[in-house]
């Protein structure tokens, strides 16, 4: 079945398109943008998403990396406009939201960057109105629609405009890791070594339900028996609400930490892999896994075959690689190289849009 508007918009994927060159001075850790002549701007990216916090990160991850100046906008959640997402149809700027179809007719260029399925249907639309557009995670639609597609190996999309990945994009670098150290330095002061725990919860996907949260914690309480030391135990939208209270009461001795909601006052996450000597993660995100594997800490993945499908190809992607294993009793250190794939990515992009 074809949709209107279905056709293979704005030409040819990757030629012929060359943004004006910049020069970029850094001053006091900050970059001033040039433009060499007053009336060449640089492009401006543009960053579309749903307000689903792993969306967002990433769509950001990338506009960061690339360092072009621009702005984010959150689409309205609209009921027919996430059903016939990322199929292009009568009215379905408006659909989106006031602030979307008012940029949409805003002259370019800009970098349409979007991440889910509702983004698709917006980078599709900012293409068809001229703009450029990268689109994050498989649109489920041929990625022609798009001038390029970032999606993860897992998703085994192949085209000659997709830019494939392992993991997710993420903002976790050397700079971010030294910037998160600063900000939570109290994590810093706790018994080491410090194991930073990542929790998720129960996917259709992966089987991550009360059972397997109790052998984790066995095995972590044996490596602090053995070792000493401190949690930093993080859950996520993800973690049943029944679990926090469980875990609060079970580690609330000094030396530890948890968090779980707003209640338990900021979230020390991003302090948690800044300053973590291992890390522990539950097999459901994909997200929080890529982040952890950008760190320079060991990784250890709680019972990674109870994930299934693209998630279980995920993860024995790492394995094989060598930069993740199966959370044991002992939680031995092993040598790794920090992976760092947005870096990579955006410097493909830069390439196939001559962004440079």
């Amino acid at each position: 079945m074809r949709w209107p508007g279905d056709g293979l918009e704005g030409g040819n994927a990757v030629a012929g398109f060359k943004f004006p060159a910049m020069v970029v001075c850094r001053v006091s850790d900050r970059c001033l943008r040039l433009s060499p002549m007053p009336t060449s701007p640089p492009p401006a990216s543009w960053v579309l998403h749903d307000g689903a916090a792993g969306n967002r990160r990433q769509a950001l991850a990338l506009a960061d990396a690339l360092d072009l100046p621009g702005n984010e906008t959150q689409l309205e959640h609209n009921r027919l406009a996430r059903l016939l997402a990322p199929h292009v149809f009568p009215g379905a700027a408006r659909l989106l939201g006031d602030d979307f179809s008012q940029r949409l007719r805003q002259p370019g260029p800009q970098l349409a960057i979007g991440c889910g399925r509702l983004a698709a249907l917006a980078t599709r639309l900012a293409r068809g109105a001229g703009h450029r557009a990268v689109q994050i995670l498989d649109p489920r639609l041929d990625p022609a629609h798009w001038d390029l597609v970032v999606a993860p190996e897992h998703d085994g999309l192949r085209g000659a405009n997709v830019i494939a990945l392992l993991g997710s994009l993420h903002p976790v670098d050397d700079d971010w890791l030294a910037g998160m150290r600063s900000h939570f330095a109290s994590i810093g002061d706790l018994p080491g070594p410090r194991t930073a725990v990542l929790l998720g919860g129960p996917t259709r996907a992966t089987r991550f339900n009360r059972g397997a949260l109790e052998v984790l914690l066995a095995k972590l309480e044996f490596q602090l028996a053995r070792d000493g030391g401190s949690l930093v135990l993080c859950g996520s939208r993800r973690t049943p609400p029944a679990w926090a209270p469980l875990l609060r009461a079970r580690y609330a001795a000094d030396g530890h930490r948890t968090w779980f909601d707003a209640s338990d006052g900021e979230n020390p996450y991003a302090g948690a892999l800044a300053w973590a000597d291992r890390i522990v993660v539950s097999p459901d995100s994909v997200n929080m896994v890529s982040e952890a594997c950008a760190t320079a800490a060991p990784v250890f993945v709680a019972e990674p075959d109870r994930a299934t499908g693209r998630v279980h190809r995920f993860l024995r992607s790492l394995q094989a690689r060598g930069r993740i294993r199966a959370q044991q009793r002992e939680l031995d250190d092993f040598s790794v190289t920090p992976l760092r794939e947005t870096a990579r990515v955006a410097a493909r992009v830069r390439e196939r849009l001559g962004l440079d």
